[in-house]
């Protein structure tokens, strides 16, 4: 069982390093097309109405693009003063509960975010100025937390497991 576990974590974390990937490359894409906005705004004086409204659109995913890859990366902040001084079975017991809580709240954010973009491709939704359909975006955020929350799931069941050799027992790390 901890084989394909870590088969399927190794797997989904190439997804995982993907959706990162995007998330930057939006990043820059927002930077270019508000600098175009600033310059014909203040250097041509003739605003664009399309920049903001795509940055905003954009806000949304660019936000979730990154969150299954903090979690690869343990980047998520944590206060450790009180589980450093515990047992290493106890301070399992306190990674696989937030793991735990984690997934919960990603299955919950998972199916609110499915949801939405189901409704907002059956309606028909645009945005105002640009007319983009609005389940582009909420299909960004539902991989994205779906994503998570396998990821999340994953995680825990690495830590949950036993480790397969000796080389991995000393520091109770996977």
């Amino acid at each position: 069982m901890r084989k394909l576990t870590d088969r399927a974590t190794r797997a989904v974390e190439v997804l995982v390093a993907a959706l990162a990937a995007a998330g930057a490359l939006i990043i820059v894409i927002q930077m270019l097309w508000i600098s175009y906005g600033v310059f014909m705004r203040y250097a041509i004086g003739r605003p664009d109405r399309m920049v903001t409204e795509a940055t905003a659109l954009l806000l949304f995913p660019v936000a979730l693009l990154g969150l299954a890859y903090a979690l690869r990366e343990d980047s998520y902040p944590r206060v450790t003063i009180i589980t450093d001084r515990m047992r290493p079975s106890v301070r399992k017991a306190f990674d696989l509960g937030n793991l735990a809580i984690m997934f919960l709240i990603g299955v919950f954010f998972s199916i609110t975010t499915i949801n939405a973009t189901l409704r907002a491709y059956h309606s028909g939704s645009a945005s105002e100025i640009l007319q983009w359909p609005r389940y582009l975006f909420w299909s960004v955020a539902a991989l994205s937390v779906t994503l998570f929350t396998l990821y999340a799931a994953l995680r825990f069941l690495q830590r949950a497991l036993p480790p397969t050799s000796e080389t991995e027992r000393p520091d109770g790390m996977v």
